[in-house]
């Protein structure tokens, strides 16, 4: 073959190394990961909150919605992870080729939507069902939490190796708590309201709740906004493809950090490099699927079916954190006083390490954007930019709970509305980035690109429904 002169743009960047594709683990077992640790964060309070009240609203006639957004989802997540087994760059990275400020516009929305404190909070309220300190402790807790993230995050060698076994652990708790629902908890009606919600009773709109409701659990069912993105850096610090050639994310305090340029790299298409890419691809899907979407989607269903089993039915529940004390207070009363501890508690620690994913992948995607695109001649290091946003991030919330300000309107709104756009926009940008930008061996095609086109137009929908929606509901209130 001719030399090969790499088809990554390079008008902003520097161009890109060239170097054989390293071969596909003969253990895949040790490399199995970051789907895993993706499904983990996102188990968050759509898991815990928003599917098990559409549940106990409704019954379980809109459960197929969680199996077209995860799948959604999984289709995006192979297409973030295609351009960073190929390159051994992110996603961002990729983006801010074609345009210079696409990775920070990302970045920007990301921080808007996670720099308040509301995902340590929902875990700190549920320490106080199981503590009875009321509400006036949850800023304390959460204050206590945010010290704790940020300094894990410091102190730990490998971040990657940290989350990843904060993870699991959370994983390990949420299949015991899974497993003593089904023994305890979980009744035969509920199995069957699941089997035919996924076929005869299927519905869609469900009354009484709001289309936009609906349309959100679907869209976020899984991860949702920047997390999804940030399957790029997971899988480049596990190793994954072109990614072995770049330095993990590593404390400067603890760790051993490395100098190294802040672009990648691209193999050429010889008949070797896309054998070696077949199997790495087909290791990636494989990853993904029994991970990130089979995990995300056990992990609703039976917590639904949990709610189903439990609170069906009964009125006043909220749509809120306050939903799982209701559940909670419920399951002691029907299995046992035991039980509803064992729910608090492992919510708790599961929406601690929810947070501390949050944190990480908010972290990962600012630091990758500033460090290429802006900071590419300066000596600071990816990790030290790191670093410094986990602890803006901390300190900033930490000065929002000592405020004691409560989470203004006009934030939920860009919230809503940022993780609804940021998933239609990057969708365009993923269909433009590999298919252009990757050689024609490996480019997205066929019904990988119809499912990109079915993101784009799900989410634009979507980015539509929400922005009208809660600009409506600023200018009423």
């Amino acid at each position: 073959m001719a030399e090969f002169t790499p088809t990554v743009p390079a008008r902003v960047l520097p161009t890109v190394a060239v170097r054989d594709l390293p071969e596909p683990p003969k253990s895949t077992w040790r490399i199995i990961g970051p789907g895993l640790v993706g499904a983990g964060v996102g188990l968050a309070s759509g898991e815990f909150i928003l599917w098990p009240y559409i549940a106990s609203q409704v019954g379980l006639v809109f459960i197929w919605g969680a199996a077209i957004g995860i799948i959604t989802q999984w289709f995006l997540n192979m297409e973030i992870e295609r351009y960073t087994l190929a390159t051994g760059e992110t996603a961002l990275t990729g983006f801010s080729r074609m345009w210079k400020h696409w990775g920070l516009v990302f970045v920007i929305m990301t921080l808007c939507s996670n720099l308040w404190p509301g995902w340590v909070t929902t875990s700190a309220t549920m320490v106080t069902y199981l503590t009875g300190s009321g509400e006036g402790s949850v800023r304390w807790i959460a204050i206590g939490m945010l010290l704790v993230i940020a300094i894990g995050l410091t102190m730990a060698p490998v971040i990657y190796v940290l989350l990843e076994r904060v993870i699991f652990v959370k994983i390990a708790l949420v299949a015991t708590l899974i497993v003593v629902a089904i023994l305890f908890a979980i009744n035969a009606e509920s199995w069957v309201a699941l089997g035919r919600g996924l076929t005869v009773d299927a519905t869609f709109p469900v009354p009484p709740l709001e289309f936009a409701v609906l349309m959100g659990a679907i869209a976020y069912a899984g991860a949702g906004g920047g997390q999804n993105l940030c399957q790029s850096n997971w899988i480049r610090d596990k190793g994954f493809g072109m990614g072995v050639y770049v330095p993990r994310l590593v404390s400067p305090v603890t760790g051993h950090e490395e100098a190294v340029s802040s672009t990648g790299f691209q193999f050429a298409p010889t008949k070797e490099n896309l054998a070696r890419w077949k199997q790495w691809w087909r290791f990636a899907n494989v990853e993904q699927a029994w991970t990130f979407a089979m995990v995300s989607f056990v992990t609703i269903a039976l917590m639904s079916m949990l709610a189903h089993s439990t609170v069906f039915g009964r009125p006043g529940l909220e749509n809120s954190i306050a939903f799982l004390e209701v559940e909670g207070q419920v399951l002691q009363e029907t299995v046992g006083p035991w039980f509803g501890v064992l729910f608090w508690v492992i919510g708790a620690l599961a929406l601690f390490a929810s947070a501390m994913g949050i944190v990480d992948y908010t972290s990962r995607l600012a630091s990758d954007t500033i460090k290429t695109v802006y900071l590419r001649d300066k000596s600071v290091s990816v990790n030290r930019v790191y670093f410094y946003t986990v602890w803006a991030m901390a300190l900033i919330g930490t000065a929002i709970l000592l405020a004691g300000l409560d989470q203004p309107l006009i934030l939920l709104v860009f919230s809503a509305c940022f993780a609804a756009v940021m998933m239609f926009v990057y969708s365009i940008l993923l269909i433009i980035l590999n298919r252009r930008a990757l050689p024609e061996a490996i480019r997205v095609r066929s019904f990988r690109l119809g499912a990109l086109i079915w993101s784009v137009a799900f989410f634009g929908t979507l980015t539509v429904i929400v922005v009208v929606q809660q600009a409506g509901r600023l200018m009423g209130g």
